[in-house]
């Protein structure tokens, strides 16, 4: 038998794209949602500043806002309390099953996990109604604090705790993790954590949620994914990296020594830099005023003393290249200090961004069109066929 050729491309008659790897830049979608302008430090929903945001809006508000692109009467955000807060109670099927997820698995693979489970006890969605949309956004958000905290509960061998249909969903979340109702400062400082964590343009959770959309499906399953796009150490879980590092520091002391190890060996300096940010992240501005609120009113800790401090030394040398803290810098910190567990972080990261995942899953709907991006093909063409004795 002769041997075949070895397989070869074919002539060129078309140019060869240019690659972009990540996208970079890359425009995905038309969206009125939420606007960055990385060299300044903007960040706006719906036009609103999410410094102003973060100072007078509620995340209920906020929510209001990047769902209906307006900022609700008073009546209107009583009403959409009422709506949400009507989906707080889970069905006793979804929480049996809840309790049956292995108590070792880590809580975002859960949350990931009980989306389809919930969609499979809630009413069908009809994407075309406008009406059934806006009912499945409400279910997929009321759920999201109710299913972290019963997780959480569940894996410490603690009974869940019903929701309080009078609590903000910020103050419902830390009821229902620890049995005790939070006090204001506790209520305002994760509320305001969830505002600036709620929406962030065409970030690689919410682009893999209008991916998912695109196929013409529900917010479950949509949410779901962008649930497991979030949890990888790029995105989200960062927030859980930063507390390691900070404690692998070993001290504020320490800082400057472990800082310049790092450089030297070019390691990354988790919570520093941002993929959109040339300047300092706007969230990280006003998560760091809301921790030197907390901080102050309930006494510091090591590992705060040791964010300053390493704050200030990779400013003298990251500053002149753009390396600014981003919001996980200082989440984690704040989230320690409310008690919660480390990797309970990234799921509170996801509470917050399933307001925004959910705009943008009711953006796609309005005019959808599949997602079907080209690549460029790096291997051969025509290759012969060798019968398998032959090879």
């Amino acid at each position: 038998m002769p041997s075949p050729k070895a397989p070869q491309p074919p002539p060129s008659t078309l140019s060869t794209p240019e690659l972009i790897p990540g996208l970079a830049g890359i425009p995905a979608a038309e969206s009125s949602i939420s606007f960055i302008d990385g060299q300044e430090g903007i960040l706006a929903y719906r036009g609103h500043r999410i410094e102003v945001l973060a100072e007078h809006s509620t995340f209920e508000e906020t929510t209001y806002l990047l769902w209906n692109a307006c900022l609700p009467t008073q009546a209107e955000l009583d009403a959409f309390k009422i709506e949400l807060t009507a989906h707080y109670h889970l069905p006793d099927e979804l929480l049996a099953a809840l309790r049956a997820l292995p108590a070792g698995g880590h809580p975002m693979a859960a949350l990931q996990a009980m989306m389809p489970m919930l969609r499979m006890v809630s009413p069908v969605c009809n994407l075309k109604d406008p009406v059934s949309r806006h009912e499945t956004s409400l279910r997929v958000l009321a759920a999201m604090p109710i299913l972290i905290a019963a997780f959480e509960r569940v894996r410490r061998g603690k009974e869940i705790i019903a929701p309080d249909p009078e609590l903000s969903v910020a103050g419902n979340f830390l009821w229902c993790l620890n049995g005790e109702k939070p006090d204001a400062i506790e209520e305002r400082i994760l509320d305001c954590a969830l505002v600036l964590h709620a929406e962030h343009t065409m970030n690689a959770s919410t682009f893999a949620c209008r991916v998912v959309a695109s196929t013409e499906t529900d917010a479950y399953t949509a949410v779901s994914g962008a649930v497991g796009t979030l949890f990888g150490p790029l995105h989200g879980g960062a927030n859980e990296r930063v507390l390691e590092q900070l404690e692998a520091i070993g001290g504020a002391e320490n800082a400057q020594a472990w800082f310049q190890a790092q450089v030297a060996k070019k390691a990354k300096v988790m919570g520093m830099g941002h993929r959109v940010y040339k300047t300092k992240d706007p969230r990280a501005r006003a998560l760091q005023l809301l921790a030197k609120e907390l901080f102050e009113a309930r006494g510091t800790t090591e590992l705060y003393a040791t964010a300053l401090e390493l704050e200030k030394i990779a400013a003298e040398v990251f500053g002149a290249r753009g390396i600014w803290p981003n919001v996980d810098f200082f989440s984690g910190i704040v989230y320690q200090k409310l008690g919660i567990p480390t990797d309970v972080f990234t799921p509170i990261f996801a509470l917050a961004r399933t307001a925004g995942w959910l705009a943008h899953w009711r953006e796609q709907m309005r005019d959808n069109k599949l997602f079907r991006p080209g690549q460029i093909y790096t291997g051969v063409h025509d290759a012969t066929w060798v019968p398998i004795e032959d090879r």
